[in-house]
């Protein structure tokens, strides 16, 4: 049974721990990182979802596989760790490092020619990625929802905005607006909301802006762009986004 959740939770990054991430070496996470602390922001999202040992799970956009890693490891999940740009046989490689090569196996495949059947994921899952290529209308009704069986499980999170905004972006963040940044594709959890909702093939269990997101950016990324993007952010217009769904 799925557990009880609150549909607009808030995050407590200031007033809760990360118990799950700090079992993981920092060092090992700060060389593989792409951006925040991914298996940070996993394990914010797992509290919306229910994951148990034997579930099939896609973990889209995987980067470095760290998130396929803690999937692994902590609810003994089958991971297929999916990735355009990061090598799989790299990725086979810490994964075989992590004790998990048995559990989690490496893909590269493109966001809309993956090569999977329908309904044979458990649960799907995204950090900091699916705002690339599931923004797009069209992308989760005919693509992306067929992975999942009825039932199954949906989950990211990604940056975005706290409210939308006429030109896309906020004034203070223009000269970050470039597509290099993907910020085009950025916007709020009503919006994301929404644009599952009317598809009527979920029902949307968690949708939410997580807590400190300056803190975390700062914090869990520290890139020279990351402290850049969140000082210009003068009006705390940043958001980093959950939001999770059950296929009906």
């Amino acid at each position: 049974m799925m557990p009880e959740r609150k549909q607009e939770a808030k995050g407590r990054f200031k007033l809760k721990k990360y118990p799950k991430t700090k079992k993981y070496d920092k060092n090992w996470i700060n060389e593989n990182k792409m951006g925040p602390n991914p298996i940070l922001l996993m394990e914010e999202l797992c509290e919306n979802l229910d994951l148990r040992p034997g579930m099939k799970v896609l973990d889209m956009g995987c980067g470095r596989g760290l998130t396929s890693v803690f999937l692994a490891k902590e609810y003994g999940v089958t991971v297929f760790a999916n990735d355009l740009d990061v090598n799989a046989t790299d990725n086979l490689r810490r994964f075989e490092e992590a004790g998990v090569a048995d559990k989690v196996f490496p893909i590269n495949a493109e966001a809309h020619t993956l090569p999977y059947a329908n309904g044979f994921f458990d649960a799907a899952v995204s950090i900091d990625s699916y705002h690339y290529y599931g923004a797009c209308e069209w992308y989760f009704p005919m693509i992306y929802s067929h992975l999942v069986k009825p039932g199954g499980q949906f989950g990211f999170v990604s940056p975005g905005y706290t409210r939308e905004f006429e030109r896309g972006y906020p004034e203070s963040l223009k000269k970050f607006k470039g597509p290099e940044q993907g910020m085009f594709t950025f916007h709020s959890n009503a919006w994301w909301r929404k644009l599952w909702e009317k598809t009527g093939l979920v029902e949307i269990t968690a949708c939410y802006d997580i807590d400190d997101v300056h803190g975390i950016w700062r914090h869990e990324d520290g890139s020279n762009w990351a402290i850049e993007y969140i000082e210009a952010d003068t009006d705390n217009n940043i958001a980093l986004i959950v939001m999770a769904a059950i296929k009906k």
